[in-house]
């Protein structure tokens, strides 16, 4: 259908340069630059809090009225936590050479504090909801704190674009074609399996979504984390050269490797700190819908929670990838030049830098991380559709939930059997603009977001354990939803 390509042929047109003048000049400087600036503004907290962060990340209490702090961290984990960890990563080595991984790790650390006021924000502006389950996130903050409703309803339909529907697919299809290269399965078979898997899970709503993640997130970072110490203790004696070469390569120093756009420190840098921001998702808007879910004493809390989730997504997992393939026979051969060719990009570098380490089982376990990072990644895709489609529809809201699960259902099947480039090339542009919205707003409500956090630093200096807040600390404190926030302990 020749219309159907020439339609196609000049939405790109209008498309690829607008999506990749708002990446490369303007989200690339604004995220960077942002963290750095909450960095200062926080002063450190990531650093001044990360013991008392690390304490209360792993406070495994549950909540009887809806999702306990842990519950909405695996929620968000399992939407970061996903093939970008190891296709991302091994594509950011690709291109950038050993340094990108330490640029990498600098983005975690300024990512904290944009993950933090986000959060925060989040928490400060969610909503009662029927369901005993609270909603917020950027559409709730920018309207209620900025009282901008056209930027909210915009952020909100940029993500479920992205998310709801791109993302999902896209997480089929990694599944799918990782599922029959390693087992053989026909992509339609994986396909019918996400369909089910997925389907009993989004039908139970947000609490059960976040039992599941709260459950699978956990297991699969802590056997991800723990073949990579085995590569780690397998090759000890490499070690520091690795970490020497990932130093030397950040500024510009380094050998060249065949298929590396060479290693100065231009591109080491600008593929680490995609490759991060990529990842953690500090500053994009999507973890302050997850976070927004907990029931918790004070905003601040689990705006620290969510930090310590950078730490887990970027400088833990993404680091694993990176070790993997680094103190790989796969990247020798990169660095001998015999490796230049495309085939080596994205997931098949990691594959053959697991299956180099570890035999006929890497493939197979390769296969199956991506299996359980992309799986429990649809599932915490839609939970954040759900919420913003909960917010553009109002009253409408069931019906329009209703809707929304077949055809994100429907989407896993078509992701899983079908290569939709358009599709994708179309959520980069949409995320792009979602994470444009969701900066500009946080960095409008940052002095809100230090207010909390001096109360809730005020209230440990007094020797409070959990410190509670109370929305009279605030400037505004009518903006906050009455009966949330009123000083009174969750366990009250």
């Amino acid at each position: 259908m020749g219309w159907l390509d020439t339609l196609q042929q000049a939405i790109y047109a209008v498309m690829t340069p607008v999506s990749d003048f708002i990446w490369s000049y303007i989200l690339f400087y604004l995220l960077f630059g942002a963290g750095i600036a909450f960095t200062v503004l926080t002063r450190f907290m990531q650093f001044r809090l990360f013991a008392h962060m690390a304490r209360i990340t792993f406070d495994m209490r549950s909540s009887e009225k809806g999702v306990s702090s842990f519950q909405a961290l695996s929620t968000s984990l399992a939407a970061r936590v996903g093939t970008g960890n190891l296709a991302g990563v091994a594509l950011a080595l690709w291109v950038g050479g050993p340094g990108a991984v330490f640029w990498m790790w600098m983005t975690a650390l300024v990512g904290l504090a944009t993950t933090f006021i986000e959060c925060t924000l989040g928490q400060v502006y969610k909503i009662h909801y029927a369901d005993g389950v609270y909603r917020g996130g950027p559409a709730y903050y920018i309207e209620r704190a900025l009282g901008q409703r056209w930027m909210s309803i915009l952020f909100a339909i940029f993500l479920i674009i992205a998310y709801g529907f791109a993302f999902s697919g896209a997480q089929a299809n990694t599944i799918a074609k990782g599922m029959e290269g390693a087992f053989d399965v026909p992509t339609w078979a994986t396909g019918i399996a996400l369909v089910v898997l997925a389907g009993i899970v989004v039908y139970g709503g947000l609490r059960s979504i976040a039992r599941v993640a709260e459950k699978i997130v956990p297991l699969m970072a802590i056997g991800y984390f723990l073949v990579a110490i085995y590569v780690l203790i397998a090759n000890y004696s490499e070690v520091p050269g690795m970490l020497w070469l990932i130093v030397q390569s950040a500024f510009g120093f380094g050998p060249a490797v065949g298929g590396a756009v060479g290693y100065t420190i231009k591109v080491a840098m600008e593929n680490g700190v995609k490759r991060g921001l990529f990842s953690n998702e500090a500053g994009m808007g999507s973890t302050p819908n997850a976070a927004a879910t907990a029931d918790v004493n004070h905003p601040a809390a689990q705006g620290l929670v969510q930090s310590f989730g950078v730490v887990i997504d970027t400088l833990i997992i993404c680091s694993c990838t990176a070790v993997v393939i680094l103190l790989s026979g796969v990247y020798d051969q990169m660095l001998a030049g015999n490796g230049g060719d495309d085939s080596m990009q994205g997931i098949k570098l990691t594959q053959d830098a697991m299956a180099d380490h570890l035999g006929a089982f890497g493939v197979g376990f390769i296969a199956i991380a991506i299996l359980f990072f992309a799986y429990t990644s649809i599932l915490a895709n839609f939970a954040y559709s759900e919420i913003n489609l909960e917010y553009l529809a109002g009253k409408h809201a069931k019906k329009a939930v209703a809707v929304l699960r077949p055809a994100v259902l429907a989407m896993v099947m078509i992701g899983s059997v079908a290569t939709l480039g358009f599709v994708w090339d179309f959520a980069d542009l949409a995320m792009g603009l979602m994470a444009t919205t969701n900066l500009i707003a946080i960095l409008c409500l940052t002095p809100i977001a230090l207010r909390v956090l001096a109360d809730y630093e005020r209230q440990r200096r007094q020797g409070i354990a959990e410190p509670v807040f109370d929305r009279k600390v605030l400037k505004n404190p009518d903006q906050v939803e009455p009966g949330i926030w009123d000083g009174t302990s969750t366990d009250d």
